[in-house]
């Protein structure tokens, strides 16, 4: 694995470690694409840093886990919106 990528990887695991950011929203800052995060975060992390990886992991699981609810907000917001 080349220096330029095991340093992305790290970058956008260390970015979402310490903001709890999404996949999409990590993705949005570094302007990569959705599938390029997620990608380095799932199996190319696995190979550099098991440990953080499973912590990364947790994170994501949670806002997995959230993700019905920050979709429902939006939509409810959307259409109080248009109300007004």
């Amino acid at each position: 694995m080349n220096k330029d990528l095991l340093e992305r990887v790290l970058m956008l695991a260390n970015h979402i470690l310490s903001t709890h950011d999404t996949i999409r929203k990590t993705a949005k800052v570094y302007g990569l694409s959705k599938s390029t995060v997620h990608n380095d975060i799932s199996k190319k992390l696995f190979k550099i840093d098991r440990i953080l990886y499973l912590k990364i992991h947790q994170i994501l699981n949670v806002n997995f886990a959230q993700k019905h609810i920050r979709g429902g907000e939006a939509t409810r917001l959307k259409y109080a919106k248009n109300k007004t």
